[in-house]
């Protein structure tokens, strides 16, 4: 399907249904369309051969091409097939909790089409971790598989490393790596979480079975990243920044969904939750360049950029800031299922036209970010 068709024909008609029940429905779409004869080639069809320019090697793992899957597209892991066979080079399935629960009350997803934008107040809705582990066991995947850890909605804070630690424990054979999500704005307290101390203990609980469960199966412990808001002040951020490195984390992905409504052409104040889409391009541009900068030369810790990302000079333009990879959600949601295909292509022709052997060697470089 071209992205022209979509936009044209499916979009218009996904957008009778509210905006959950639309996700639910191309989800299951394309679940069913994996299991198929001829499913996974037919979604393949248009996608480019994996294009070695766009190879990245970071976190000690192998990414055919540095575009991934945000959390929140498939919480549940119900259709990575699919996704990776449209062309996406990692799927970060979650944020997985440990029991099941079934987030926040309906409606709680708003699409702002003028914007580019969602808005979603979901509050983690998740099968829980013995469903998600159900769908994974036993499988392999042609790319990099991510899992974002989180906690029930009952679980105080002080007992929050356990939830976390548990994900990991079910589904540590399952990942590539994993990510602690303190920042989402729609699980009261949650982003407490992100003071320096509390993170810290918080980050090293999760590093010792991590550590314990790389013993356990012979194999190099996993990274494991923390997912930061973008609503942050200076000092909050060098909390969070700080936080992490003392309980020994591999990186970063900026950022979460924003609560800063100035961001929309209109506030809509009436709704909850935090925004997505085009309108978190520049805040995360931005806080991006801001943790680079922070974080210095020395310190290399990488980056996962996500946030208003629908096209190639979007991926550009945040590995210039200083992302290795970026993921996308929102952008996919309104470009539709060719968007990933579309901005490999791109992306390609971008390092043939810039003579890049390697698309990592824009990340963090002394250039502007584009407009």
């Amino acid at each position: 399907m071209t992205e022209s068709t979509y936009q044209r024909q499916i979009f218009p008609l996904l957008t009778r249904l509210d905006a959950e029940r639309a996700h639910r429905f191309a989800l299951q779409s394309l679940h069913i369309a994996e299991r198929l004869p001829g499913g996974i080639a037919a979604m393949a069809r248009d996608v480019p051969a994996p294009d070695p320019k766009l190879a990245v090697e970071t976190l000690g793992l192998h990414f055919s091409n540095p575009l991934g899957v945000a959390a929140g597209l498939d919480k549940d892991a119900e259709a990575m097939d699919a996704l990776f066979a449209l062309g996406f080079g990692s799927v970060e399935i979650g944020t997985v909790t440990p029991r099941p629960q079934p987030g926040n009350p309906r409606p709680r997803v708003w699409r702002i089409p003028g914007d580019e934008a969602v808005i979603n107040a979901m509050g983690f809705p998740s099968s829980g971790v013995t469903a998600v582990k159900k769908r994974l066991f036993g499988r392999r995947f042609p790319g990099v598989v991510g899992v974002n850890l989180g906690k029930n909605k009952e679980t105080s804070l002080e007992n929050a490393a356990r939830d976390y630690t548990r994900v990991l424990d079910d589904l540590w054979p399952m990942a590539n790596y994993v990510v602690i999500n303190v920042s989402s704005p729609n699980t009261p307290g949650l982003r407490e979480l992100q003071g320096r101390n509390a993170l810290g203990q918080l980050v090293g609980e999760v590093q010792r079975l991590n550590r314990w469960k790389a013993d356990v199966f012979s194999h190099p412990p996993h990274p494991v990243l923390v997912k930061i808001a973008p609503d942050l002040d200076d000092w909050a951020l060098d909390e969070v920044l700080q936080g992490a490195i003392d309980g020994g984390a591999s990186g970063f992905i900026i950022s979460n969904t924003t609560i800063d409504r100035s961001v929309l052409s209109e506030p809509h104040a009436e709704l909850p939750g935090g925004v997505s889409g085009r309108p978190l391009r520049s805040k995360t541009n931005e806080l991006t360049l801001k943790t680079r900068a922070r974080l210095g030369q020395d310190n290399q810790m990488p980056i996962i950029g996500v946030g208003g990302i629908s096209t190639a000079d979007h991926v550009i333009e945040r590995m210039i800031a200083g992302a290795s990879l970026v993921q996308i959600y929102t952008g996919f949601v309104y470009g539709g299922p060719g968007t990933p295909a579309r901005i490999l292509r791109d992306l390609s022709a971008f390092c043939d036209s810039e003579g890049i052997s390697s698309i990592s060697e824009i990340v963090g470089a002394a250039a502007p970010v584009r407009a």
